[in-house]
């Protein structure tokens, strides 16, 4: 994966072509093996709760934010209390929600940024809910794309790929005598954490996937 090799490397020519179609070709990979996932809130009617009654459902969030908004209407349409008093229900909140990973949702969050993330987690998979947890603008949303490195077990495991990507091991077979070869090679863990610590990517625990990991992304982007 070409976007990161060490500094001062700056030359990238075939070898940075070839990182960069492995990269392309891990994210392609983890594209077809998405599982598919619904993220969904359950919003309540607050006029009912505060008189004693829970009264809500569950929406789908993976839809524009207007029809968001109109589900949840349709939600207070049928509210209990409104039943009983008839005063209309209003107000609402999320109380409940599933399929967004990590990632936490306040029970007044902007529904414009709940349909955002609900829709990258619904195409993108989990991933995207940990890109979500370290973006603060809706718009930087956007660039997910653009700045995930894929899953791996941890961070060492993405340095030792991108020493091979880029043929830094190749290179210490052409420079180091045979004789000496076995005796020097590449600190993958320490480079690991010099990039995270670096701010050159960013590593956010997988702790809702099997087997755990991270997801990496590019810090730079």
């Amino acid at each position: 994966m070409s976007e990161h090799q060490p500094e001062p490397e700056k030359t990238q020519s075939a070898d940075g072509e070839r990182a960069a179609i492995s990269a392309e070709q891990t994210a392609a990979e983890e594209q077809e093996s998405i599982p598919d996932v619904s993220p969904q809130i359950w919003v309540g009617s607050l006029s009912d709760y505060n008189n004693g009654i829970l009264h809500g459902d569950w929406i789908d969030a993976a839809q524009d934010s207007d029809e968001l908004h109109a589900a949840i209407q349709a939600v207070l349409a049928t509210s209990e209390w409104t039943k009983r008093s008839g005063e209309p229900a209003e107000e609402w909140g999320i109380f409940d929600y599933e399929g967004f990973g990590g990632l936490r949702l306040s029970e007044y969050a902007d529904l414009s940024w709940v349909s955002a993330v609900a829709r990258g987690i619904a195409e993108h998979g989990p991933a995207f809910a940990a890109w979500a947890d370290v973006m603060e603008d809706e718009d930087a949303l956007a660039g997910f794309s653009d700045a995930y490195l894929g899953h791996y077990d941890s961070l060492e495991d993405y340095a030792t790929q991108l020493v091979e990507d880029l043929g830094y091991a190749d290179l210490l077979d052409e420079v180091i005598p045979e004789s000496i070869r076995s005796y020097v090679h590449f600190d993958v863990a320490a480079l690991g954490r010099d990039l995270a610590l670096g701010d050159d990517v960013h590593a956010l625990p997988a702790s809702d996937r099997p087997g755990g990991g991270v997801w990496l992304f590019d810090a730079r982007q």
